[in-house]
């Protein structure tokens, strides 16, 4: 318990899958839970979806005073964005933006990989591939999916890919296509593409540098952390993780650093 209360200053978490089922927004409880967590710590959220994505299913639920909001660090994108409230509001601190040259090279990938593999679905609830400034995401059943079918499209992206074999072979078949970034395991149904090297690591390493702290100060959670996953650089670069299923285990988690803090 001591070694812990030293050592810990900042609690990390994915977003998607950690705090919240896929896309939904954050419980209740979840919220009490993260408003006890920031009496203590100061809290970073990095996940792969867009900063209107982080507004919509987690910062409209927290109600939390300027103090609070000012302990919490939000990365979008798979840390390829960063913001932190200021003045009142959410100010962008940096963005690793892509061209419109790479953008356009990696769509093309993308739709090659998925006709390739015959994974473009008949029914899809909004876009498949969305440009997200600093990354592209392609999601199989579409960006809009929880959001127009609600509980029943969580249960839909859980089944598609539930021993997540598909999401590995597109990662890399598009991988050997366009070596020059990264390709990686999202979400549910979904490959994330960024930068070479900017990725959660990359994010967590900003935030380490700006707060002055050590890799050993932050505990992350996260349900992506397999090899190949886009919360797995934040194990390979030796920061202390925790692996969950699904958001009640967070909670679980949360509840435990709490008693021993």
């Amino acid at each position: 318990m001591d070694q812990w209360q030293v050592k810990r200053k900042v609690i990390a978490f994915d977003l998607d899958g950690t705090l919240t089922a896929s896309k939904s927004p954050l419980t209740d409880e979840m919220a009490e839970l993260m408003m006890r967590l920031l009496d203590k710590y100061l809290v970073c959220v990095m996940s792969g979806g867009k900063f209107e994505q982080f507004e919509q299913q987690f910062l409209a639920y927290l109600k939390a005073d300027t103090a609070k909001l000012q302990k919490l660090h939000i990365m979008p994108t798979c840390g390829t964005r960063y913001y932190r409230f200021k003045e009142g509001k959410w100010s962008q601190v940096y963005a690793e933006d892509f061209t419109e040259v790479q953008k356009t090279k990696i769509i093309k990938a993308l739709n090659q990989g998925i006709d390739h593999l015959d994974y473009r679905e008949k029914k899809t609830w909004g876009d498949i591939i969305e440009d997200r400034g600093s990354q592209i995401t392609f999601s199989a059943l579409g960006q809009n999916i929880v959001a127009e079918l609600g509980d029943k499209g969580v249960r839909l992206k859980e089944e598609w890919d539930p021993t997540i074999e598909k999401k590995r072979k597109l990662r890399d078949h598009v991988a050997q296509q366009i070596p020059e970034f990264e390709v990686r395991i999202g979400g549910g149904t979904s490959i994330d593409i960024t930068k070479p090297g900017v990725d959660k690591a990359y994010g967590m390493k900003k935030l380490m540098k700006l707060l002055g702290i050590s890799k050993e100060e932050i505990f992350f959670i996260g349900d992506r952390l397999v090899k190949g996953g886009n919360d797995y650089p934040v194990k390979a670069m030796g920061i202390d993780c925790m692996e969950i299923s699904h958001w009640q285990e967070t909670a679980l988690a949360i509840e435990a650093i709490l008693n021993v803090s």
